[in-house]
């Protein structure tokens, strides 16, 4: 039995190793030093979009010892999600779409959540106390957690950084009642650096380390619940389901290797699917495919207005089709887009006696602006 707080520290990253985790620290429950003042500056200027919950409990969100007060240290933990290809490559496919990388497998918080339930009771049998898990499902902002710990920094574009994973981490936490000796802070590794700055499609960076998410790609294809701003369509591409550019260009990828973990390995049908075979799924068919997927998170509805946007890029008028067939859609937001979609491609297609009487605002005015284009 470990006897002292070194053994107890090799035990529980021992354990945590063979739960498949590939990289294991250790930090105090304390709030990590300006996350209080960075939150509340984001907040501030409005860059959190409509992410309501990012606004609620600040207290907990940016001080462990808030969230839990009986906490005195947390384990932070990793496992690497990087890709076997680049996946900028993908952008290049028009008629395909692009699904952001930690997406393409089972839903990372479900797969962690149970070897990290595996590790607290480990730890709770094995050394007393009690213990919490969190994996992006409560007010924990991981990656400053991250960085205290030692797994890495945040980069300009924000995220973690790591040099033995670079952009590929997904993280989750043990907090506990034990009092562990925490391991030595991340520094800054960017230098002069901005390639993740000068990638992004949509200039969502408003500086080094500040991103504006009503910008961010991510944010827009995810989170957003409305109609996707027309300045933003255009640099969207085949990006379908979040943007990889930022991470995927970060030179401290060449240390990256691919995910040894099986459930996040891409599934067959989400390595570039098809936009015409997308664009046809009903709410059954969406809910079918995304099983145990993080993309079944955004329904159906949000899903094709993406492939829409992503029709309306491609260029391919062989697409115009399926486009005019939305015209008719149930859903307000598919058919706003199915109209900017058949705008871009053939706009002679479009004719007013498709519009329903008392159509939707954002609706009409997509048709105004498409049949401008009709020669």
């Amino acid at each position: 039995m470990p006897n002292s707080i070194s053994d107890i520290r090799d035990a529980v990253r021992a354990r945590a190793l063979s739960e498949g985790f590939d990289v294991v620290r250790f930090a105090r429950a304390a709030a990590a030093p300006g996350a209080r003042d960075h939150l509340d500056a984001y907040l501030r200027d409005g860059r959190r979009g409509s992410m309501d919950w990012m606004e609620r409990n600040a207290d907990r969100r940016t001080d462990p010892a808030v969230l839990w007060p009986e906490a005195r240290s947390i384990v932070v933990l990793g496992v690497n999600y990087a890709p076997g290809h680049n996946p900028l490559e993908d952008l290049a496919h028009r008629t395909a779409g692009a699904i952001s990388v930690y997406a393409r497998g089972d839903d990372y918080h479900d797969v962690m959540k149970k070897h990290l339930k595996r590790l607290a009771s480990f730890i709770i049998d094995a050394f007393g106390g009690d213990a919490k898990v969190f994996v992006d499902t409560a007010p924990v902002m991981e990656k400053p957690l991250a960085h205290q710990a030692g797994i890495g920094w945040q980069g300009k574009h924000t995220n973690l950084v790591s040099r033995e994973f670079g952009s590929w981490l997904f993280l989750g936490s043990v907090f506990t009642t034990l009092a562990i000796d925490p391991d030595t802070p991340e520094t800054d590794h960017c230098g002069n650096c901005r390639a993740c700055l000068d990638v992004c499609p949509t200039k969502a960076f408003v500086a080094p380390y500040q991103l504006d998410a009503r910008r961010c790609i991510s944010y827009l294809t995810i989170e957003h619940k409305g109609h996707i701003p027309r300045e933003f369509r255009e640099a969207i591409g085949n990006r379908i389901y979040g943007c990889d550019d930022c991470l995927a260009v970060c030179p401290w990828n060449k240390f990256a290797q691919a995910s040894r973990e099986a459930q996040f390995q891409a599934r067959a049908a989400l390595k570039r699917p098809p936009l015409a075979e997308l664009v046809r799924l009903d709410d059954a068919a969406f809910r079918a495919l995304f099983r145990a997927s993080p993309v079944k998170r955004t329904g159906r509805d949000r899903f094709v207005r993406n492939v829409l946007i992503a029709i309306g890029n491609s260029g391919d008028a062989a697409l115009a089709p399926e486009a005019e067939r939305l015209l008719n859609d149930s859903s307000v937001l598919v058919r706003a887009m199915a109209v900017w979609a058949l705008g871009r491609l053939e706009p002679q297609r479009l004719t007013t006696k498709h519009l329903a009487a008392g159509e939707d605002d954002a609706v009409i005015a997509e048709w105004h602006a498409a049949l401008s284009r009709v020669p």
